[in-house]
């Protein structure tokens, strides 16, 4: 999801070479507030939220939060689709 709409090509980009990894990805590139985006994910119990903003876009990242572990802090794409491909084969996703 991102911090606004100025970062929706960013995210699409991102989301599309995770869905070329094989991962489930939806990006929220609505113009509301993030409290409410993140909140939105959480009643809705998804995994893993990715958010990108500013600083994401200019660092090749996304700031990654799971719905079991907390914030993650700042990944690369690459180190992200890592850890997902790797919980899904070990079954704990």
């Amino acid at each position: 999801m991102t911090v606004t709409e100025k970062f929706n090509d960013y995210a699409e980009a991102t989301g599309e070479k995770l869905r070329d990894a094989g991962l489930r990805v939806e990006v929220d590139g609505r113009n509301e507030k993030i409290g409410y985006k993140i909140r939105e994910a959480r009643n809705e119990r998804v995994s893993y939220i990715g958010v990108i903003g500013e600083k994401e876009e200019e660092a090749g990242t996304l700031s990654v939060r799971s719905g079991k572990e907390g914030e993650l802090g700042a990944m690369s794409l690459d180190e992200f689709t890592i850890k997902l491909l790797k919980e899904i084969a070990d079954k704990a996703l």
